[in-house]
C-alpha cells in the first residue's frame, strides 16, 4: 500500500506514466502493482476501519461517491488519456458498493476507455460475504479483473486481537467466492502482526490458511507500527514485543517452508519489507528458502533495506 499525493494520479499512456491532476479527499493508497493505473476514488475511507494496526483511513468517515461525481472524473481523464488500460478503485474497500452500482460504474469505464484491460479494487472479507458468486461473475464480465483481499493472518486469535472482524473460516469462504467467479485474487499477509509472543502461531496458521485458499498472488508486507493506533500503544506499553528485522525474516521463512500452492506468485517487495523477495512458489520455493537461509545466517545488515527507506 502506497500513499499518493492527493492532488495527482498516475495515468498510463502507452509505455509512459504521466501525472494528471485529479483532486482526492485525504491521503490515497494503492497496491504497488497499481503504480501505472488510473486511481479513481469510488469510496471515501473504509467501511470497517477498526483494524488495530491500520491508520490509513482514521481521518475519514466512510461514504460512497455518487455516480455523477465519478462520471465527471472519468470524463476529465478520458478526453486527455483515452488509452488508459488499468483502473484502480479506491479507497479502502470499494467492493462495499452494491453490485448494481459497481456494474454501472464499470460500464462507464468501459465506454470511456476502449483499451481498458482491467479494473481492480480492495475488498474486505465482509464485503465479499455479502456478494454472491453470480454477482462476482457479472462484475468479472464487466472487467473487474483483480481483487486485493487483506487476510493479514490465518490465526483466529490474531484476527480477533487486531479487530479484523472475521474468522479464518469466513476469510476462506470470502476468498473461495472470488476464485469460483474466476477473478484473480491477491492476498495480503502482514508479517510481524502478532508480535514476538505470537509469531509462531501467526506463521503456522497463516501458511495453513494460504494453502486452503491457494490464491493467484500473495503480497507479504512487514508491520510498521503507526503512532495513534491501538497496536502502537500495545507495543509502547509492553503488551506486545515488536519483531526485529531478523525475527521478521525468520517468520517469513516459517511461512514459506509450509506453503504448498499450485501457482501462486509470491511478492515481498513492498516498501515495508527489509528484504525484497519474488517467487512463483510452485517452482521457486527451494531457491527462495535458500536465499532466506543465506541472508539470515549471514546477519549482515548490508543485505537488508535501511530503516529510513521503509514506508507504509
Amino acid at each position: 500500500m502506497k500513499p499518493l499525493n492527493p492532488e495527482y494520479t498516475f495515468i498510463p499512456v502507452g509505455k509512459v506514466d504521466f501525472m494528471f491532476p485529479l483532486k482526492y479527499e485525504g491521503d490515497l493508497y494503492r497496491p504497488p502493482s497499481e503504480a501505472s493505473s488510473l486511481i479513481l476514488q469510488a469510496t471515501i475511507g473504509c467501511s470497517h476501519n477498526r483494524c488495530s494496526f491500520c491508520a490509513m483511513y482514521k481521518k475519514k468517515k466512510y461514504r460512497e461517491r455518487s455516480l455523477e461525481e465519478l462520471k465527471s472524473d472519468i470524463a476529465l481523464t478520458s478526453g486527455n488519456f483515452p488509452r488508459t488500460r488499468r483502473v484502480f478503485l479506491a479507497d479502502g474497500n470499494a467492493l462495499a458498493v452494491s453490485s448494481e452500482k459497481l456494474i454501472k460504474l464499470l460500464d462507464l469505464l468501459n465506454q470511456a476507455f476502449p483499451d481498458l484491460e482491467r479494473v481492480s479494487l480492495y475488498g474486505n472479507p465482509q464485503d465479499l460475504l455479502q456478494k454472491s458468486v453470480k454477482e462476482l461473475i457479472e462484475l468479472k464480465t464487466n472487467k473487474l479483473g483483480m481483487i486485493y483481499l487483506g487476510v493479514e493472518s490465518g490465526s483466529a486469535s490474531v484476527l480477533k486481537s487486531v479487530n479484523k472482524g472475521v474468522t479464518p473460516d469466513e476469510m476462506t469462504e470470502a476468498a473461495s467466492r472470488v476464485k469460483e467467479a474466476g477473478i484473480p485474487l491477491s492476498i495480503t499477509v502482514l508479517n510481524g502482526l502478532a508480535g514476538l509472543e505470537g509469531s509462531e502461531e501467526h506463521a503456522l496458521a497463516t501458511a495453513a490458511l494460504l494453502n486452503k485458499i491457494d490464491p493467484d498472488y500473495i503480497g507479504l508486507l512487514s508491520l510498521i507500527s503507526v503512532p495513534g493506533t491501538s497496536m502502537h500503544r500495545a507495543f509502547e506499553e509492553g503488551l506486545l514485543t515488536p519483531l526485529n528485522s531478523w525475527q521478521l525474516l525468520e517468520e517469513i521463512k516459517m511461512i514459506v517452508e509450509r506453503l504448498e500452492l499450485t501457482k501462486s506468485v509470491f511478492r515481498a517487495n513492498h516498501a515495508s519489507n527489509y528484504l525484497p523477495l519474488k517467487a512463483t512458489l510452485s517452482r521457486d520455493k527451494e531457491s527462495l528458502l535458500n536465499m532466506l537461509n543465506s541472508v539470515i545466517s549471514s546477519k549482515s545488515s548490508r543485505s537488508l533495506k535501511s530503516e529510513y527507506l521503509r514506508g507504509l
